[in-house]
């Protein structure tokens, strides 16, 4: 089908074509909504066309599979279809009309669009951290880039980024390019890590880093970066104590030719808060309902623009999710709300999606606990429900599903989450 807007009214627009989004378009679609997806690169498929690692589709699929293997089974299905869609676009204004209108202007290769939409999914992932959100300092010579910057180079365009790599950070972005780099034949001199435990899954630690020998500096910070001939020539590393201050005296040069940035990823919101979506500042991302509706009506957000995920298939999951909501808005013209709870991080957690309950549907929690813990309770105090936990990480999401009989017992207008001891 032709890449191309044409209508002027939709049920639904998503906005982002990557796993997340196409997931949503394809569910829409199924549920009999007119639907167009709106994405700014030159192609569908999102992050993953640059993943060519595996570890994909695992929860979804039930298959291991690289990014693009997993992505091109949503990305042939939407093409069978007759949903639009439009590349090299995007949202330049959105305005909220009414509770059944959002206008949307759209600048595409062939023109502005100007569109009206019952509801909004947005799904435009996020962006990475920079240098400067890291506090490191000193020159900016070629030779320093964040790791998805990395990862294009080496997998989209074929072009090694340098020979001596240090990285900055531990989530799985860092660790498994960190593997990437040694099986192209470079040195990986270091993994740099402020916190004192891993960001990443331990799987991805044990595969990425131990196997391979690469050290892994926990408590550590780049402070500085130097240069040599307008490129990287080293870092200056310093440990951190338990303030995440640097300890005098226990700064060492690394030798390199590349620095990665791999700090981790904020979720892109700058069109939901032109709409006047509340801000969570925890998770960088949309305050949400149990529909992962934000608190403009039928906007919803799934995928990295709603919470970073550990994994591609959480966010397949969401895209979904919100398909379904969406599809619930539109037939009964808004979602009612019986009795707003909000939900309230207790001992040991972090940050949590939804935020607020309708305590209308189902609820499918996302979140992330603030400190390692072993032997523990995940509980929801209010109802009385807990789950035992063996071990919980900062680097693992936790993800839980409550059913509304259940939610339906709480007496109070607040749902604390919070992570327990067990006796």
């Amino acid at each position: 089908m032709p890449d191309r807007i044409t209508k002027k009214d939709y049920d639904i627009v998503v906005i982002g074509g990557g796993p997340a989004g196409l997931a949503a378009a394809l569910k829409a679609r199924e549920k009999g909504l007119e639907t167009l997806v709106v994405e700014t690169r030159d192609r569908l498929g999102g992050i993953p066309l640059q993943c060519i690692h595996p570890g994909f589709g695992i929860h979804y699929f039930k298959e291991d599979m690289t990014g693009p293997e997993f992505v091109y089974r949503f990305i042939d299905k939407l093409l069978s279809t007759d949903i639009d869609y439009t590349v090299k676009s995007y949202v330049n204004i959105a305005k909220y009309v009414s509770p059944m209108e959002k206008k949307l202007e759209i600048i595409t290769p062939y023109g502005t669009e100007i569109v009206r939409t019952k509801t909004i999914i947005y799904a435009a992932g996020a962006r990475e951290r920079t240098r400067y959100e890291i506090g490191i300092t000193g020159p900016n010579p070629a030779g320093i880039m964040t790791a998805g910057e990395a990862q294009t180079l080496m997998d989209m365009y074929g072009v090694m980024p340098g020979k001596r790599i240090l990285i900055v950070g531990s989530g799985d972005v860092g660790l498994i390019m960190a593997r990437r780099f040694v099986l192209e034949g470079a040195e990986v001199v270091g993994v740099v890590e402020i916190l004192p435990y891993p960001s990443g899954l331990i799987r991805n630690v044990q595969q990425c880093l131990k196997d391979y020998g690469i050290p892994l500096l926990l408590s550590h910070m780049v402070i500085s970066v130097k240069k040599r001939n307008g490129r990287v020539s080293s870092a200056v590393v310093v440990k951190v104590g338990e303030n995440f201050k640097p300890i005098q005296g226990t700064e060492t040069e690394i030798e390199c030719d590349t620095i990665v940035i791999a700090a981790g990823l904020k979720p892109r919101t700058k069109l939901l808060e032109s709409l006047g979506a509340q801000i969570d500042p925890r998770t960088k991302g949309p305050v949400v309902n149990e529909y992962f509706e934000t608190t403009i009506p039928g906007v919803f957000v799934a995928g990295n623009a709603l919470i970073i995920n550990d994994y591609v298939d959480y966010a397949v999951e969401q895209g979904e999710l919100a398909a379904l909501a969406a599809t619930k808005y539109v037939d009964e013209k808004g979602i009612r709300i019986k009795k707003p709870v909000k939900i309230i991080l207790g001992r040991n957690m972090r940050l949590i999606v939804p935020q607020i309950l309708t305590l209308t549907s189902d609820a499918l929690f996302y979140g992330r606990v603030a400190r390692p813990e072993d032997n523990v309770w995940l509980s929801f105090k209010e109802i009385g429900f807990k789950i035992p936990q063996l071990k919980v990480l900062p680097s693992i999401m936790i993800r839980q599903k409550i059913r509304l009989d259940k939610l339906k017992s709480i007496g109070t207008n607040a749902l604390t989450v919070e992570v327990m001891p067990r006796d």
